[in-house]
């Protein structure tokens, strides 16, 4: 069946609209991971450079132990609750950004 000119404009300038929200659900939720990855970087490097130094001032091995296993426990539950963060924010990216395109297809059908 051929549709008519009207109705391929209308289903052009719909995939446009949803194209455009698409691109700004995207660009801000890109947003917010590089954010958020920025930010976990600088306070591991912080926690990092303070643990050196914790390190280079400890006067015996057990201090030294003690010092560093903080340190590891620390960073590795500091990388378990941000990747469970990240996994969030890349599936809401997901999510938003497909969002616009749900009902196009259902409206060109009908």
């Amino acid at each position: 069946m051929i549709q008519s000119f009207t109705q391929i404009q209308k289903f052009g300038q719909d995939n446009l609209d949803a194209a455009m929200k698409a691109l700004g659900a995207f660009s801000s939720n890109s947003q917010a991971i590089a954010a958020e990855t920025a930010d976990f970087a600088r306070k591991a490097l912080e926690n990092t450079s303070s643990t050196v130094e914790k390190l280079l001032g400890a006067h015996t091995l057990d201090k030294a132990v003690e010092i560093q296993t903080a340190y590891v426990k620390g960073a590795y539950d500091s990388l378990v609750s941000q990747s469970a963060k990240m996994g969030s924010l890349y599936s809401a990216l997901a999510t938003e950004t497909m969002k616009p395109y749900e009902g196009l297809l259902s409206k060109t059908a009908a």
